[in-house]
């Protein structure tokens, strides 16, 4: 090309307002790219907490524990302090709900342990064989009845390593479950009653194996007057029969209570509330916001 040449059509690209668009055209494009790269390479994390994998030998398999302690847990002032733990099945749902709970400062008081599912499984299979403390051939999808080795797991080993690296109070253990998660709470609260300061239950499954639970809560009856635990327990208003539910979710949760309260067991203190306007998928942010609340004003 000649010099000439050249120079007349760099002479027309400059005095061209094409050249203008064309500038800001990359301009423009290079906002977007870097727009998607921050979005890509930054995700929402939940502040003071971590994922810890514990490989369990009473089990044989290895499952994720979601952990997160309050933002006072750091200050120098509270170097020596222990602090309650919030223990929760189904952890890939309910530690993210229970992070948001106590995101307010006044509700950051507890250790939140959200317990996952056995890796390599399917979360549902997983969590019905863990949760269920008897076997019910009825299931024929599922196993049921592993409840007895999964709460040994709990006992011995998740304990273990949270008491082990963290400043915790083991006299203010909470359980807290949400459906499967809720009866499997209630049977701990019958069988190792001593293992959890609070059991916060919502929308517990007790109709479980022909309400099975009630067997064993009249069999815990006939050998012991007292029942030292703090017990509150949610169910939704929606919950029945006549809004869709496979079980009466409400007759269970009015019966359980109704029963408890008939024993009169010592040191048992129990509240629990049918919630109008909630249904099973809404209840464990209601029922658990509520049972920390009950908690924290039992501490003072």
């Amino acid at each position: 090309m000649k010099p000439t040449t050249f120079l007349t059509i760099c002479s027309l690209i400059f005095s061209s307002s094409c050249f203008v668009k064309y500038l800001a055209l990359i301009f423009m494009l290079n906002i977007i790219c870097s727009n998607l790269a921050l979005a890509e390479g930054h995700r929402f994390e939940i502040a003071n907490s971590k994922v810890v994998t514990i490989k369990s030998t009473v089990l044989g398999k290895k499952y994720d524990l979601y952990i997160k302690v309050p933002r006072s847990y750091f200050l120098v002032e509270n170097k020596s302090k222990k602090y309650p733990v919030l223990y929760l099945n189904d952890g890939p749902y309910t530690f993210k709900v229970a992070a948001g709970v106590t995101h307010v400062r006044d509700m950051d008081k507890v250790i939140i342990v959200g317990i996952s599912f056995a890796h390599g499984e399917d979360g549902q299979f997983s969590r019905v064989r863990d949760l269920t403390p008897v076997v019910d051939q009825s299931w024929t999808k599922y196993t049921t009845g592993g409840a007895t080795e999964y709460l040994a797991f709990i006992e011995k080993e998740i304990f273990q390593y949270i008491e082990r690296n963290y400043r915790v109070n083991t006299e203010q253990r909470i359980l807290s479950g949400q459906s499967l998660g809720g009866s499997f709470a209630a049977w701990v609260l019958l069988t190792k009653p001593e293992l959890f300061a609070t059991y916060i239950l919502t929308s517990p499954s007790l109709w479980f194996k022909n309400n099975w639970i009630f067997e064993l809560e009249n069999k815990y009856a006939q050998k012991n007057t007292s029942l030292q635990a703090n017990v509150f327990m949610v169910t939704g208003a929606l919950e029945t029969l006549e809004n869709g539910m496979k079980e009466d979710m409400v007759a269970g949760h009015v019966k359980f209570a109704n029963l408890l309260r008939s024993r009169n067991y010592q040191k048992l203190k129990l509240e629990e509330e049918v919630v109008e306007g909630s249904d099973h998928h809404s209840t464990f942010p209601i029922g658990l916001s509520k049972g920390l609340v009950k908690f924290y004003k039992l501490q003072k």
